[in-house]
């Protein structure tokens, strides 16, 4: 690969260890001098990933000064966002105020954009010491710099609605993209969402009905997400069962679908996915938490003949989708705005 090709994936900015890419690497160089390849983001606010930021809480007991003295822990030993445990580090709104004169990402100076890459892989500094976050919610209010790359995404921030919404959407907009994919492609009648009631959830069911998805079946943990995703009419059947229990799934669920979505943000939920899934189906796997050999090797113990896809976050057109879905569907904002804190 020449030295052009691997500037554009960041690799420069590794500083260990050396030749691993930015989201493998243990540590990065978060200098806020950029290169002419490179654009500088003011940050304004860091969206920590579901699992990652469920994760931190739990280790810290709910304790919310705990919680961002770990993160601020992590960025400045790593240079990133990247939650040791989970893996998994979220993504961030800010301001362009850097444009590099070789940047190929059409940025400019003074633009809102959110990035769509991973704070794994994004060199960030932070310097305000998140004096304006409790800890308490995956939303961090924040200031510092961080770096996007020649390969790097970023969406410009939609004026009509709020910034805490446009962060909290283009956080999971991978999902209901390559969910509206998966059911065209396979033109797939039944689909069962796990987590049916959080963002990516309700987002991935708004999705499978468009693409042309009949019989929508959301899973969640309990009577009050039960009651609203129900009101939200986004499935055609709610059903109430923990997501890590396979028996429970599969007999919450009944029949398996064609396709199964997973959005819940704990570890555990593959097997039950698996059983939920009707042989020649498709899994999705947008849990952060997911365990590949888990997946891989139960799916082989059940003998189930089933395609297993991990969500990568990307799918052309997924933040557009996402806004739009958001805009267009009452179901989609009845549920999203609740979690939403702004």
């Amino acid at each position: 690969m020449s030295g052009t090709a691997e500037r554009a994936l960041g690799v420069h900015r590794v500083l260990e260890p050396r030749g691993a890419l930015p989201q493998a690497a243990d540590r990065l160089d978060a200098d806020p001098a950029i290169g002419p390849d490179e654009v500088r983001v003011a940050v304004q606010r860091l969206n920590l990933d579901a699992a990652s930021f469920r994760q931190l809480s739990e280790s810290c007991a709910g304790d919310g000064a705990a919680v961002r003295a770990a993160v601020l822990g992590i960025v400045a030993a790593r240079g990133k966002m990247q939650n040791p445990v989970t893996g998994s580090g979220g993504m961030l709104i800010g301001v362009v105020d850097a444009v590099g004169p070789d940047s190929p990402l059409g940025l400019t100076v003074g633009q809102r954009v959110a990035t769509l890459v991973s704070l794994t892989l994004t060199p960030l500094r932070l310097t305000d010491g998140l004096a304006g976050w409790d800890g308490l919610g995956e939303q961090v209010p924040a200031a510092g710099t961080a770096i996007l790359f020649a390969r790097s995404i970023a969406a410009v921030l939609p004026d009509d609605l709020p910034d805490a919404v446009s962060l909290a959407l283009l956080d999971v907009c991978g999902a209901p993209a390559a969910t509206a994919r998966v059911v065209a492609r396979d033109r797939a009648r039944s689909v069962t969402v796990l987590g049916a009631a959080g963002k990516s959830g309700c987002l991935s069911l708004a999705a499978a009905r468009d693409a042309g998805a009949t019989e929508l079946t959301g899973l969640v943990r309990d009577g009050a997400e039960a009651a609203a995703l129900t009101r939200a009419g986004l499935a055609d059947r709610v059903v109430v069962a923990d997501a890590t229990d396979p028996l429970a799934v599969a007999a919450a669920v009944g029949t398996p679908a064609d396709v199964t979505v997973v959005c819940v943000d704990v570890p555990g939920a593959e097997h039950g996915a698996v059983l939920a899934t009707a042989e020649g189906g498709t899994v999705v796997f947008f849990s952060m938490a997911t365990s590949f050999s888990a997946a891989a090797l139960g799916a082989e113990g059940m003998a189930a003949d089933v395609t297993m896809l991990i969500g990568n976050g990307y799918t052309p057109g997924h933040a557009a989708l996402a806004l739009e879905l958001y805009r267009r569907t009452a179901g989609v904002r009845a549920l999203v705005d609740p979690r939403v804190r702004r």
